[in-house]
């Protein structure tokens, strides 16, 4: 394999949600998928120069974890610990130095993990009270190209849909070929330091074998490796499309109870993503069931043993970026999509308390009036609550594709 190529850091979106946390927690909690660039960020930040940096990937600390978590915590006032998932009685060590301290002194302890301790069976303590949990996606395609953050998304919040075009107009980033983006998906090493796609397939294949060998097994819930990761791969084949567990179970071989449960490992490790439906139903009979995405797609591409990336891959871009922004927010806002019994679909549904942002994402460089149909119909169902739609596209021109519809370029938003 080529070396790797040297490059600087990068800005991150989340460093400034990681410094808001510490002034008012005594415990931060980054979590995220391995490989996001949790360690690589916390040792950038000014913040936490000099404090000791635990990571319990290290075998002999994790015997000590697992032994004398107490002993541990001890060690120093202000920690980094690394990877506490690994170690279930480390965060009861937590919760006992933060609850001995009158102070409560902010910022005290920093804590990552590359499982959500939020839906671990095994981790009976939360942390509640006194800690605030901040997620790092993989690299939006802002922080890859240097500018240290999401889409523009609360811009667009933020402003009436008749000023939309010229906002995106004034601060769109450079073009780019949606399908180089998706092939480079968003883990640091191989979207922005490795040079080639088979460079890029090794760096995967060897993520994946840590990924089921190592973390799995950290997390005590795999019997069958192989079982899990053909649903893996089962699962980035149908990327987009709504979860059925009866059918992917039946596809892979494995019972629908073992589907259940992979899946919730998956996405407490980070890697699937599952999309709730837009749950106000009025005048039309609405899908219930959650659509399946994945957390970066160069990944996803390997898995699924893909070359070319599909439509769906764009749209798995722009969710991902969605997600990046949304768990930023202070006043977290949902994102959801729309789908009728009769066909009719939003990809993309932005909710806040005073406003709902639709969008619809395609891949093709020209896009028609008729690709607008859902994004109507959702218009006129909720007609209160959006004054406008999106319609993100593989094209370069920005226009207004009907009365109510704006179509953009995907790279002028994300």
């Amino acid at each position: 394999m080529k070396p790797v190529i040297q490059t600087p850091f990068l800005p991150r979106a989340a460093a400034a949600a990681i410094e808001r946390a510490a002034r008012i927690a005594p415990v931060v909690v980054v979590l995220g998928a391995r490989q996001t660039g949790k360690t690589t960020l916390l040792r950038a930040m000014p913040l936490l120069e000099g404090r000791p940096y635990l990571t319990l990937d290290d075998f002999d600390l994790r015997t000590q974890a697992e032994a004398e978590p107490e002993a541990l915590v001890a060690r120093s006032f202000s920690l980094v610990l690394d990877e506490v998932q690994r170690a279930r009685d480390l965060l009861i060590a937590v919760k006992r130095a933060v609850d001995a301290d009158p102070a409560r002194t902010p910022g005290r302890f920093v804590l990552t993990g590359s499982a959500n301790l939020l839906m671990m069976e095994q981790i009976g303590e939360t942390l509640a009270g006194r800690a605030v949990y901040v997620t790092l996606w993989p690299f939006t395609r802002r922080e890859r190209l240097g500018l240290g953050r999401a889409g523009a998304w609360s811009e667009l919040l933020a402003t009436p849909s008749a000023k939309w075009r010229e906002m995106l107009a004034s601060q769109a980033g450079p073009a780019e070929e949606w399908r180089t983006a998706a092939a480079l998906g968003g883990l640091p090493v191989p979207a922005y330091r490795l040079a080639n796609a088979d460079d890029r397939a090794l760096w995967f294949s060897g993520y994946v074998q840590t990924y089921l060998e190592r973390d799995l097994q950290a997390l005590r819930a795999v019997e069958n490796l192989a079982d899990f990761r053909r649903l893996m791969r089962a699962a980035c084949l149908r990327i987009g499309n709504l979860v059925n567990q009866t059918e992917l179970g039946r596809d892979v071989g494995i019972s629908q109870p073992q589907v259940h449960r992979f899946l919730n490992l998956m996405e407490a490790s980070y890697q699937a993503v599952r999309l709730a439906p837009y749950g106000v139903n009025r005048t039309r009979r609405l899908i219930k069931a959650p659509k399946l995405y994945w957390s970066d797609t160069g990944l996803a591409m390997f898995l699924a043993g893909e070359n070319e990336p599909r439509g769906a891959h764009l749209e798995n871009m722009v969710l991902t970026d969605l997600l990046a922004w949304r768990d930023l927010q202070a006043r977290r806002p949902e994102v959801l999509y729309w789908r009728t019994a009769t066909g009719l679909e939003v990809d993309f549904v932005i909710e806040t308390p005073d406003r709902l942002l639709p969008m619809e994402i395609k891949g093709a460089a020209r896009v028609r009036p008729g690709d607008a149909k859902g994004l109507e119909a959702f218009m006129d169902e909720y007609p209160d609550l959006v004054d406008g739609a999106l319609l993100l596209y593989g094209g370069d021109d920005t226009f207004p594709l009907t009365r109510r519809v704006l179509a953009v370029p995907w790279w002028k938003v994300i």
